[in-house]
């Protein structure tokens, strides 16, 4: 590209640029209304889910060709394009980033629990993405910040986006959004350290796996992006055939050592998908049981499992509660109980089937054409 060309060029992008900007405040809520379309598609028209998660990953390959494009261009002596014009498309980037990935996680969060930090902090930064006084600040004054957040939006798309595409299980996708953030958070420290010596990078080539340690470990506080708990119950006996909880009890000790108790539980996750997931039962606290199970995405109602736990302990008396888990200890959902020889405070297991508030429980299969699948 000749110097004239690109004069040219970025002659005609920042006027552009700076149109488009008076119609930006649509994108966030564009976004969002794209997130929610592929978390309702995500079953019930799953080519169209991935449609929509790879033109979000396009719009990532879109950003780096603009990096790559600004250092080229500055290789040749030749001008890059203007800071302006590249941290306002990184803006909509992040915007649709934050926005698309949040039904996911709004979905899937077990708000009781240290999932919640990790969502509250998803809407943080998409404020702060959507206020530019603070996002353009950030970007300006404060650069190494700002590429730790580019750092996590990273690893919110490869969360959302890989078990969708490619049919990763949870584990896998987070150890590779844990290997993408790290990558892209190189630029962060080398702006926060500037390491010239040799120590230097070495230290700085510690913290990113100590980063990534962290990360990891904290994967408890992190929810399972595209599994979610769509309906649980409990009861004293189950259909097999229909694969339905039957009957109903008053959960006394004398109860529960006669009888048992079982807990099903309903769980979506996208079509395609294959993954181990566990039941967790625990007392007062402690664990006293973990049963693996199987599950399989595409069924709209969630892939139904269940689990039969006979063997209560004799002093069986207090509160009692199921996590369902996957393998890397990511929590979907939570069932609790209580068990006293009082009836009138221990829990009553009905067998009715309860779906959770919020976003799992909406209902749009009156604007989404198609068929439901079953699980087998």
């Amino acid at each position: 590209m000749s110097l004239p060309a690109s004069a040219t060029l970025l002659a005609r992008l920042t006027p552009l640029v700076e149109k488009l900007k008076r119609y930006a405040w649509l994108w966030p809520p564009t976004a969002f209304v794209i997130g929610l379309l592929g978390f309702f598609l995500v079953n019930r028209q799953q080519w169209l889910g991935a449609v929509l998660a790879l033109g979000l990953l396009f719009a990532w390959c879109l950003l780096l060709a603009e990096s790559l494009l600004t250092r080229l261009l500055n290789f040749r002596g030749q001008p890059g394009l203007p800071r302006m014009v590249t941290t306002f498309i990184a803006q909509l980037i992040h915007q649709e980033t934050l926005f698309f990935a949040l039904p996911f996680f709004l979905a899937t969060t077990v708000w009781a629990s240290g999932q919640a930090v990790f969502t509250l902090l998803l809407i943080g930064c998409g404020l702060l993405a959507i206020l530019d006084p603070l996002y353009f600040g950030l970007a300006q004054r404060h650069r190494w910040l700002y590429f730790m957040f580019h750092a996590l939006c990273v690893f919110v798309v490869v969360l959302v986006t890989l078990p969708i595409m490619l049919h990763l299980t949870t584990g896998q996708s987070l150890l590779l959004a844990i290997v993408a953030m790290a990558i892209f958070s190189v630029p962060s420290l080398i702006n926060l350290m500037q390491p010239q010596g040799l120590w230097r990078w070495l230290a700085m080539i510690g913290l990113i796996v100590v980063l990534s340690s962290v990360a990891w470990m904290g994967r408890v506080w992190i929810p399972p992006a595209t599994l979610w708990l769509s309906g649980s119950a409990l009861s004293p006996g189950f259909d097999v055939g229909a694969r339905e909880p039957r009957d109903e009890s008053v959960l006394t000790p004398s109860t529960l050592s006669g009888q048992g108790l079982y807990a099903y539980t309903a769980i979506r996750a996208p079509r395609g998908l294959r993954e181990k997931i566990y039941h967790v039962w625990r007392h007062n606290g402690e664990v006293v049981d973990r049963i693996p199970l199987v599950i399989r995405g595409g069924r709209e109602q969630g892939y139904r499992a269940w689990t039969h736990k006979q063997n209560f302990p004799s002093a069986s008396q207090g509160s009692w509660q199921i996590d369902v888990m996957t393998a890397t200890d990511q929590r979907i959902g939570t069932l609790r109980f209580r068990v006293d020889e009082d009836a009138s405070k221990a829990t009553h297991a009905d067998g009715d089937i309860h779906s959770p508030p919020g976003l799992p429980g909406w209902n749009i299969r009156h604007l989404v054409a198609g068929s439901t699948q079953d699980d087998e």
